[in-house]
């Protein structure tokens, strides 16, 4: 968990955030993250369903790194994946078939493939997306000569409390199948009952809840569908969970987990439960360092130009999302002097807000709450690398993942 020593410092596991890239070998920019922080979230979230069947299956697309993954798998979870290449890292990863979702709207045959081919029975189920994707996952079952285990993902018509980019449940969005559509999706279900096998309904409201009205409206909207479906094995009421991004989160991973076994209970007893969170477990047990490479002066005007910008964490310049940004090796003080903060990327979108980092600012900084979302929206515009990942193991060891630098990207650029 993330602190500060007596002088301000800032420590991950009792050590020195500066200390562990410093021996990691770490130049900035680099994610730094708890992975013993990330067991204790998951292990806290497992224990609010009490008896209930559940299956946590954490959104890997929120942080695909391996280590992350191999740690919550040890803390009982599974994993939701989008794509065949995620659906390979969770299996390298030690999460077996059975704890294994997959979602997305375009999915390819390589990766419908290898969700049905998966294990001695596929994985635990491919979330369908439309009506037309059953006839495709159903083609190719019959080609591999299996029987796909699906569940439909419905689109609840909720406006979920959240930024508009990331309400996934209302009408206009482009996910699930909606409402109005189920019937053409059970026949189609129905006609392909040699190759599909339904075995659940979920769907998702939004992500980056700060409250439970929202996701238990979802939730009970998918729960009035599916008691009309006898031999249904689980409800999925997706994830989105939200962290405090220094806002305040009045709710934690339990509270709705808590309230959606009350309604389960009730509904479906014996069903199992499905989550998927990803930001919830991971988020804010991640911070990305970065130095300070300039500073700007025109007038009133301050800027400060770090060595991280879009290219190593982009939901700021994507969606206006804000990271509380702190001087790394002092304590934060909100009546220091206010700088601008900026990336370096040839882009007006490159900055992260205004933040109170004092005279003369700080050599390196860290921005907070970056476990998810961050490298993996990574990329190489401007020719970039990426930030180096530091893994701070609960046993105190750390690992490091120095992968897609700048000089890869200019050999591959360059090559004939």
């Amino acid at each position: 968990m993330l602190s500060r020593d007596s002088h301000g410092r800032a420590i991950l596991g009792g050590r020195r955030i500066a200390d562990l890239l410093e021996a990691a070998g770490a130049s900035t920019p680099a994610y730094i993250y708890d992975l013993g922080a990330m067991a204790c979230e998951a292990r806290e979230l497992t224990a609010a369903f009490g008896d209930q069947p559940y299956l946590v299956a954490y959104a890997v697309k929120a942080n695909t790194a391996g280590p992350v993954i191999r740690t919550l798998g040890d803390a009982g979870c599974g994993a939701e994946v989008g794509s065949w290449a995620e659906l390979q890292v969770a299996l390298r990863a030690g999460i077996g078939p059975e704890r294994l979702l997959l979602s997305g709207m375009g999915k390819t045959s390589q990766a419908i493939d290898a969700a049905v081919g998966a294990g001695d029975r596929g994985i635990r189920a491919i979330q369908v997306d439309s009506v037309d994707e059953l006839g495709r996952i159903a083609a190719r079952a019959r080609a591999i000569g299996r029987k796909a285990r699906v569940a439909l993902r419905l689109n609840p018509g909720v406006m979920a409390e959240t930024h508009e980019a990331i309400a996934t449940g209302h009408d206009d969005a482009k996910f699930g199948i909606a409402l109005r559509d189920l019937a053409a999706a059970f026949e189609a279900l129905d006609g392909a009952s040699d190759a599909l096998d339904l075995v659940g309904l979920g769907g998702h409201v939004g992500s980056q809840l700060t409250r439970t009205e929202d996701y238990l409206e979802g939730a009970r909207a998918i729960l009035s569908i599916a008691v009309t479906r006898p031999g249904l094995e689980l409800v999925d009421f997706g994830g989105g969970f939200g962290i405090d991004y220094g806002d305040g989160c009045a709710v934690r991973p339990a509270d709705f987990a808590r309230a959606a076994t009350a309604l389960v209970r009730e509904a479906m007893p014996g069903a199992t439960l499905v989550v998927e969170p990803g930001r919830a477990l991971v988020g804010a047990h991640g911070s990305l360092i970065a130095t300070v490479v300039a500073t700007k002066l025109s007038g009133e005007r301050r800027w400060l130009v770090l060595d991280a910008g879009m290219t190593d964490l982009l939901r700021p310049a994507l969606y206006g999302a804000r990271h509380r940004i702190e001087p790394l090796d002092a304590a934060p003080d909100p009546h220091a002097l206010t700088w601008r903060v900026v990336g370096p990327v040839c882009e007006s979108t490159d900055e992260f807000g205004e933040f109170s980092l004092g005279s003369p600012p700080p050599a390196k900084v860290l921005i907070r709450d970056a476990g998810a979302y961050g490298y993996t929206m990574a990329s190489h515009y401007n020719g970039r690398g990426y930030p180096t990942e530091v893994f701070l193991h609960a046993d105190g060891r750390v690992t490091t993942s120095h992968a897609n630098s700048a000089t890869s990207w200019v050999d591959a650029r360059s090559a004939s």
